[in-house]
């Protein structure tokens, strides 16, 4: 069965701890949990997400900061 997460980066290239999410069935799993969860994220020291499907990059990386 195939899995979806999110990878965790900070703008200075440093890996968070954790620096991966919880693991999702679906890709609308994964992106429905980040659109309720970035904020968490972004107060967290998270700067951006990849989307990785197992482990290979789907798309990213997605700023978690809102655009001015």
């Amino acid at each position: 069965m195939t899995t979806w997460s999110w990878r965790y980066e900070r703008i200075d290239g440093t890996e968070p701890d954790p620096a991966r999410s919880q693991t999702f069935p679906t890709q609308s799993d994964a992106e429905t949990w980040i659109g309720e969860s970035w904020k968490e994220l972004l107060d967290a020291g998270v700067d951006s997400v990849v989307l990785l499907e197992e482990e290979n990059e789907v798309y990213g990386p997605m700023s978690l900061h809102p655009q001015s």
